[in-house]
């Protein structure tokens, strides 16, 4: 059965703090208002060796409003629940518009803010798709199920210490603008994680093995049985761990590779999403979080890869950590190509950047991390989409003579504009005449964004497809982080330089 908004959170003055605070702007001459309000509660825990290590449990509460005024934006937030306070934040948001103007007007700018066009939707109501909130289980039970599944790990030969941790979310926003759209939104998610260390005592070597469950968009029930097999991966990981480590180091050089979908979604993260987010192409994050190879003169003809590469931006995905009703400026949630055939067509989009573009209405992509922090044009979930005939992951290996299959995420590297880049994995096996031949360490695959794509030659079937993500991307200044999915089947690519980490260290 669908969630229902929380009472307790319905029981705050949301309508009345929203109406005094959107008069106020209206009142002096704001072209545009919104008001939202949030409560997030964020919990973690943390265990070392099956016994507590740490945790917090926290709630953000507060609300903002934003304006424009005189072609400039205003922002302020407050966290005083009256409606004289929120009328004075409005008041604060056009005095930091009219000081914005002047700042711009001086710097000899004629750029001004507009919004693109967006549907009035009215009161809407949205929460995402879960079973049962993790909030609601008691923390007892989140710590035990988490110390009890460590000691199945550590029992097992060959483990010397395993960490564990739970991250958990429960968001909830209320947004209002001057135009008539009134949102109220509710958003659960978590990301279990566990990882096995082996240390040889003789050598004093050590490595770990990490699960590749994803963070999920799902409720408690994501460790009880819905949507992952938690038994079977930790099964699996001290015996992987072991081979692990007597894995050979890998000969560098020229590999073709299958890459598993839970390694494959953070190469879409750094090399596609961060570089389709228009604001980056634009040059509007240049001073921190970077800029982007795929520039808005390309839209419509740059080769990204190759003809099998279809790529989605997409804020409706069930279960996606990205996964909204309406986004922080009452765009309605939607799904749209990134890439087509191989060629980039589209980007990430908030109003003013569409408006700005020329693009036509905004895709949904504007959020805040909290009531504190003003709305920057964030990335949806971006996926990569399956061959709807496509073959299984061991169909896909089974095509290789000589190569790496790649699971799981680990580290990584990439410059500013998002096009030189390596990336490591949990895990590496040498593939031989069409089948898996033991593992392999000390693996990095390189490449630039456009050659490693136009060397992907198959994308696996449905049956491949994966949701990964991750809750800490980040972006802005102040920093802001925010949770992104990315869904992609396995996939093999044909010729890729394979980099021995341990050599590369010691240059």
């Amino acid at each position: 059965m669908p969630h229902e908004v929380d009472q307790s959170f319905l029981a705050l003055p949301l309508r009345a703090l929203a109406d005094a605070a959107l008069a106020r702007a209206r009142a002096l001459g704001a072209a545009h208002a919104d008001f939202r309000f949030e409560r997030v509660r964020s919990a973690t825990w943390r265990l070392r060796d099956a016994r507590p290590a740490g945790g917090s449990d926290t709630t953000d509460l507060g609300y903002a409003v934003r304006v424009v005024h005189g072609g400039a934006w205003g922002f302020a937030s407050g966290v005083d629940l009256t409606m004289d306070a929120a009328a004075r934040v409005a008041s604060q948001a056009v005095a930091m518009a009219k000081l914005s103007a002047k700042v711009i007007a001086a710097a000899g700018s004629d750029e001004r803010v507009e919004l693109a066009d967006e549907p009035v939707h009215g009161e809407r109501t949205w929460v995402s798709a879960y079973e049962v909130d993790p909030f609601d289980v008691p923390a007892e039970e989140k710590a035990g199920l988490l110390a009890e599944w460590s000691a199945r790990l550590l029992a097992a030969e060959g483990v010397a210490h395993v960490d564990a941790s739970l991250m958990t979310v429960h968001e909830n926003k209320f947004y209002a603008d001057t135009a008539g759209t009134v949102t109220t939104q509710q958003r659960v998610r978590l990301h279990p994680q566990f990882s096995a260390v082996a240390v040889d005592a003789a050598t004093g070597e050590f490595d770990s093995m990490r699960t590749i469950a994803p963070p999920v968009g799902r409720g408690w029930e994501y460790l009880t049985g819905t949507g992952w097999d938690w038994n079977a991966e930790l099964e699996r990981i001290p015996g992987l761990l072991a081979e692990k480590m007597r894995a050979p180091s890998v000969e560098a050089g020229t590999y073709d590779l299958v890459v598993d979908p839970s390694n494959l979604w953070l190469t879409i993260h750094e090399s596609i999403g961060h570089a389709t987010e228009l604001d980056r192409a634009l040059g509007y994050e240049a001073a921190y979080a970077g800029t982007s190879f795929a520039t808005f003169d390309q839209l419509g003809k740059l080769a990204y890869g190759s003809p099998v590469m279809n790529v989605t931006g997409d804020r409706t995905a069930e279960h996606g950590l990205a996964t909204i009703g309406y986004d922080d400026e009452g765009v309605e949630a939607q799904s749209w190509d990134l890439v087509k055939d191989g060629t980039l067509v589209g980007y990430q989009l908030d109003r003013r950047i569409a408006k700005l573009t020329g693009l036509g209405r905004s895709n949904g992509c504007a959020y805040a991390d909290s009531p504190g922090h003003v709305p920057v044009q964030r990335m949806a979930n971006v996926s990569l989409q399956p061959d709807p005939g496509g073959l299984s992951t061991e169909d896909l290996i089974g095509g290789v003579e000589r190569g790496i299959y790649v699971v799981g995420d680990r580290s990584w590297s990439i410059d500013m504009q998002r096009y030189n880049f390596q990336f490591t994995g949990q895990r590496f096996f040498r593939i031989e005449n069409g089948r898996l031949a033991g593992q392999l360490r000390d693996v990095a695959y390189q490449a630039t964004t456009t050659d490693f794509w136009g060397s992907m030659e198959k994308v696996g079937g449905p049956q491949t497809y994966v949701l990964g993500g991750a809750f800490n991307c980040g972006k802005a200044q102040p920093g802001q982080t925010a949770a992104v999915s990315h869904g992609c089947p396995s996939a093999l690519f044909r010729g890729v330089n394979i980099l021995n980490t341990t050599q590369e260290a010691g240059r």
